[in-house]
């Protein structure tokens, strides 16, 4: 007795069906497709809802929503000589140039701030930045386990 199977319509929802429901909702108010008095109605009748009938009924009159995009393949970074660019690589060297503009920031206010004192300072830029290249070194000797990658 195959033919014991309960109708789709009357299958019991669940969980993912009713918060599934909420977004189409969500969806349709967010196009104008519904004032929000109706979507509070709607919402309040999905999340009280038994069986997947219910909720296909609450969504009958909305539009199917649009397939989901297809996923964008990853393509690796090409230079100008046509090879392919060490994109880790180049972050981490991306990681320096901010180190870089830090260093020449932090070291004119140094300077400024020993001008306007008539005497030189103690160089403090030197602990901030010492840090700093240490955990861009630490990043380029240790990769992160989880990703394979430096960081």
């Amino acid at each position: 007795m195959d033919d014991e199977r309960v109708p789709e319509g009357r299958m019991r929802a669940s969980d993912a069906d009713r918060d599934a429901t909420a977004e189409r909702l969500a969806t349709a108010l967010a196009e104008g497709r519904l004032d929000l008095q109706e979507y509070e109605r709607r919402l309040d009748a999905a999340m009280a809802a038994v069986h997947l009938g219910d909720l296909r009924a609450l969504t009958a009159d909305l539009p199917a929503p649009p397939p989901a995009p297809a996923p964008v393949e990853e393509r690796p970074l090409v230079t100008a000589g046509g090879g392919e660019a060490a994109s880790p690589w180049k972050e981490w060297v991306d990681e320096w140039r901010w180190w870089l503009g830090g260093a020449v920031i932090m070291t004119g206010i140094w300077g400024v701030t020993s001008i306007m004192g008539g005497a030189l300072l103690p160089f403090w830029p030197l602990v901030p930045l010492g840090i700093w290249a240490a955990i861009l070194v630490a990043a380029a000797i240790w990769p992160d386990e989880n990703s394979g990658r430096r960081r």
